[in-house]
């Protein structure tokens, strides 16, 4: 009972500072953005980095600046009044590209065993984490207009399509769906999740208004389809790094890269979608 009590409570915490996060304003909104994304690096360079001498903790910050780069550099393009775009990109790529290669000086004198396996999962990082949560700015900002609803509708989607999943898994749960992966989820709890995904991007379209009724079912499909992938690929991650949780920021949940997991591979899709509608 006294865990129940504690999941509920952080879970209540955690939907208070992501719906205060995304109506206060577009700083607040890339600040809580920004914050997560670092939290996500954080865990993941924990699970796959060695860290047993100082120049290994130096190499966790080195992944971290570079997966948070792409953020920052489309955040400050999304905040500020940037009078020449095109040539804000070709100086941040100028800047980003010298960055990249930075890790493979680091790793020359870093005197690791295995330098190109930690160049590796220094540039996933950058790939699987930092970039999602950069896109997340080309759905919040649209011109002039701040959508953060839309990205709030994203999360609300993703967290139903879990939670309808396990749930309905729980309760008439029998078919496996990717036992070499994850032995218990099942093909019924998967389609309770889409149901229950599918029922609230139609709720959601009664909301906001951002975009139609049909783009939100679209987009709750997407969901459906990508969120439970995403579940899947952080399992793959964890037990090829044998480690059950990303980590224990959240009491009764494990990390934020378990909380966001789903999330972080929803985004690309999504944002694609999004964009190539508006």
């Amino acid at each position: 009972m006294q865990g129940l009590w504690r999941r509920l409570t952080t879970a209540v915490i955690f939907v208070c500072i992501m719906v205060v996060g995304h109506y206060t304003g577009e700083y607040t909104f890339s600040l809580l953005f920004l914050t997560i994304a670092a939290g996500c690096l954080w865990e993941f360079f924990g699970m796959t980095l060695d860290l047993h001498t100082r120049r290994d903790k130096i190499r966790k910050v080195f992944g971290l600046l570079l997966g948070l780069m792409p953020f920052v550099l489309v955040t400050i393009l999304s905040l500020m009044d940037v009078s020449d775009p095109e040539s804000f990109i070709t100086l941040a790529a100028l800047l980003f590209s010298p960055f990249v290669f930075t890790i493979f000086i680091y790793e020359l004198y870093s005197h690791s065993k295995e330098p190109f396996a930690n160049i590796a999962y220094m540039i996933l990082g950058l790939f699987y984490i930092g970039l999602p949560f950069a896109l997340v700015n080309f759905i919040a900002f649209d011109g002039t207009d701040f959508r953060a609803r839309l990205v709030l509708g994203l999360l609300v989607l993703t967290w139903v399509n879990d939670t309808g999943a396990y749930v309905t898994g729980s309760l008439i749960g029998k078919t496996p769906l990717f036992p070499r992966i994850s032995p218990n989820k099942t093909w019924e709890g998967s389609t309770g999740g889409v149901l229950v995904c599918l029922i609230f991007g139609y709720l959601l379209s009664l909301v906001y208004d951002d975009i139609p009724t049909i783009q939100w079912l679209g987009l709750a499909a997407i969901v459906a389809v990508f969120g439970g992938l995403g579940d899947l690929v952080e399992s793959m991650l964890k037990r090829s790094v044998k480690v059950k949780d990303s980590g224990n920021l959240l009491p009764g949940h494990g990390g934020l890269l378990d909380r966001f997991d789903a999330f972080i591979f929803v985004v690309p899709f999504a944002t694609a979608y999004i964009l190539y509608f508006r």
